[in-house]
């Protein structure tokens, strides 16, 4: 009986598995610190050999260090997520209580 389920919601299993891959994929290449800090240290060392001028490092190391920041604010945003929803649900709990108290 499985295998019949298995096998009539194939179609509907495989785009979702795909989707989900793509979507890891990504969120993995977003938040490569380590890909951005390697570029970083190849931009410190073209500066100093003298390959690129300091405005260009500057504007470039600006980008980088924006794209960090954004990633420790991807991070971040995930925990913040869960406290905020854990103090909502807590103060929702201690309004209930005072509600059943007051009638």
């Amino acid at each position: 009986m499985f295998l019949v389920d298995d096998i009539l919601l194939s179609p509907i299993k495989f785009p979702l598995y795909v989707l989900k891959k793509i979507h890891e994929t990504a969120e993995s290449e977003f938040t490569d610190k380590d890909k951005i800090t390697s570029q970083l240290r190849e931009l410190y060392l073209l500066v100093e050999s003298g390959k690129i001028t300091e405005e260009e490092f500057n504007k470039m190391e600006a980008e980088l260090l924006d794209k960090l920041e954004a990633i420790e604010e991807y991070e971040r945003g995930g925990q913040e997520e869960e406290v905020e929803y854990e103090a909502v649900d807590e103060d929702s709990l201690v309004e209930g209580e005072e509600g059943e108290g007051d009638v």
